[in-house]
């Protein structure tokens, strides 16, 4: 059954649930704070891989199915995404975390290819998505299937249609906390930098120990997004000069060239995060069907078309049982 759909939020997760609806037919309006370029989507590393998010039973499905669909997309050069190779390195030895089997040419590291003080590490190839124009192409797709984008700030989900009968999908992300309202939401701020490529084409992701304090190097063709940060409870989405330095010279240590480089953007975000990844249906105090789809912390990107997946099923499962007659 064709639904009119309205869905919250034009971040990652946002755009690829409006895509799959509108492609297989509803009728998709987006209504969004914020454009696609402004939303903390727009500022993610986005390397593929699942990191801290709950919980595992349901995520590593929606892992595998964005994963499959990522390696499709990177046949496609306007998409964003490409399948990059580098390497995960460690001081100290650790477990593989479980998605790892997803990625068949995932191998230990020999020592000769470790950074200087690192003793661990994996080599291996995953999708690595170039965000603005990866944004800008589902935005592409989904005007293409018909849908429309509106910049609006709601105060309630209920504000999103006039439509009674809309179904809204909320992919708010940390707008949630005051939409639905979930106080069990909460930010982790995340700061890149971007700065020019010297040349790089592999990925470096380090443990620094520091739960804070992170360092990534993602680099794409002119540039290269240097990591960052997780800070717990920062609101702040300002730019900080030392905090963009300390970011390059943590960088730089381990990859030299980058000392060299020109920095052209600071990108601040706020990963929406909590104990468990919401995707579920259910009644508003009106009646009108809210499927939530927020909470994905970091790992947007990673589970972004797995989630997109599970919304049209409960979309479908709700119209299934509305045509029999049962309570939905």
């Amino acid at each position: 059954m064709i639904q009119h759909v309205v869905v919250v939020g034009a971040g990652v997760i946002g755009l690829t649930t409006a895509v799959g609806l509108a492609e297989t037919g509803h009728r998709v309006d987006v209504v969004a704070a914020e454009p696609p370029r402004a939303t903390t989507s727009a500022v993610a590393g986005a390397l593929w891989g699942p990191w801290l998010v709950e919980p595992r039973e349901r995520v590593l499905p929606w892992a595998a199915h964005t994963l499959k669909i990522l390696r499709e997309l990177a046949e496609h050069p306007n998409s964003g995404v490409r399948i990059a190779t580098g390497i995960e390195v460690s001081r100290t030895s650790y477990a593989p975390p479980d998605w790892a089997g997803l990625l068949p040419d995932r191998t230990p590291c020999a020592s000769g290819a470790l950074p200087p003080g690192y003793r661990h590490g994996f080599r291996y190839s995953a999708p690595l998505v170039d965000m603005p124009v990866h944004l800008d192409y589902l935005l592409a797709r989904l005007r293409a299937a018909g849908g429309t984008v509106t910049i609006q700030r709601l105060t309630a989900l209920n504000q999103a249609s006039a439509d009674p009968h809309a179904v809204i999908v909320n992919c708010s992300g940390i707008g949630a906390r005051r939409l639905v309202p979930d106080s069990d939401l909460f930010p982790i701020r995340g700061y890149h930098v971007v700065a020019t490529n010297p040349g790089l084409t592999e990925f470096l992701e380090a443990d620094t120990e520091d739960p804070v304090d992170l360092l990534a190097i993602y680099p794409h063709r002119d540039h290269v997004v240097l990591g960052g940060t997780a800070e717990p409870e920062v609101w702040d989405r300002r730019s900080d000069d030392a905090i963009a330095a300390a970011i390059v010279d943590r960088c730089a240590r381990l990859e030299p060239r980058l000392a060299a480089a020109t920095i052209i953007e600071h990108r601040v975000g706020l990963r929406p995060t909590r104990a468990a990844i919401r995707v579920e249906a259910e009644r508003s105090a009106v009646g009108r069907l809210i499927i939530h789809n927020y909470g994905h912390g970091g790992a947007g990107v990673s589970l972004s078309w797995g989630c997109a997946q599970e919304v049209a099923s409960l979309l479908a499962n709700v119209a299934r049982a509305t045509d029999d007659g049962r309570p939905a």
